[in-house]
């Protein structure tokens, strides 16, 4: 994988966090809401974690947050 790859993947946990947090849910409540393990959860948002998501689960984390998805992509507006 790519640095680039690398980074957009960083940032997209990044952002979940960030969305997670604004939301006072913790790791565990979002993992058990879109049906992962509180250690994959973790690990999607690890910024140093390779870990990727599928598109069925990144939609369900989305939902869960009560954002539209494409906000979990735009890197810039949080500040990240």
């Amino acid at each position: 994988m790519d640095y680039k790859r690398l980074n957009d993947l960083r940032l997209l946990g990044l952002t979940i966090a960030y969305y997670r947090k604004a939301r006072g849910m913790t790791q565990s409540e979002l993992a058990e809401a879109v049906e992962i393990s509180r250690t994959h959860m973790s690990n999607i948002e690890a910024p140093n974690s390779r870990t990727s998501i599928s598109l069925n689960k990144l939609f369900d984390i989305a939902e869960a947050l009560e954002v539209p998805v494409k906000d979990l992509f735009d890197f810039r507006s949080n500040n990240l």
